[in-house]
């Protein structure tokens, strides 16, 4: 009686994992789908007949889209709240690259000198912001242009020596 109780448990378990399986034009209708979107390179509607089983055929009409451009990223960029005032050097332009925060102005007038000996049109400015329960911050500004570009560019060469150095965008 065992025997034939394990037998048809057995029996009972082939049959539930036979009834499984997937079937190969469910395979198939996805390759055709995946080889028909890697192959539509041009804006034309393509008609295909694609055969999801033996049996029958099913014909499938693509459009390919082109991509929409992506938006300009402004991760890289920050503001400051209540904006900032010149202390030292040139008014500020669109874009400027930050390389120091400091509390105390002689600090920043210091990394402000060092930059200007290098060839920098370096500035001070001061902030009203509050961090780490300080009012005021001096920051050093390296560099300031009127497109993003070229503050990027400048950034990009400065993050050798400064890496820290971010995009300020100034309103």
């Amino acid at each position: 009686m065992k025997h034939v109780f394990a037998f048809g448990i057995a029996l009972c378990a082939v049959c539930l994992l036979g009834s499984c399986k997937s079937k190969e034009s469910a395979y198939r209708q996805a390759y055709e789908k995946a080889k028909l979107q890697q192959n539509a390179s041009n804006n034309e509607a393509t008609t295909v007949t694609v055969a999801p089983s033996a049996n029958e055929q099913q014909a499938v009409s693509v459009t390919p889209v082109n991509p929409t451009p992506a938006p300009e990223d402004n991760s890289d960029v920050r503001t400051i709240a209540g904006g900032v005032t010149v202390v030292a050097g040139e008014p500020l332009r669109t874009y400027s690259v930050v390389v120091g925060s400091f509390i105390t102005q002689a600090n920043a007038e210091g990394l402000m000198s060092q930059l200007k000996a290098k060839g920098y049109a370096a500035r001070v400015v001061k902030t009203n912001e509050t961090i780490n329960n300080h009012t005021g911050w001096f920051r050093v500004v390296a560099s300031s242009y009127d497109d993003k570009a070229s503050a990027v560019n400048s950034r990009n060469e400065l993050k050798n020596t400064y890496a820290g150095a971010w995009l300020l965008y100034n309103k």
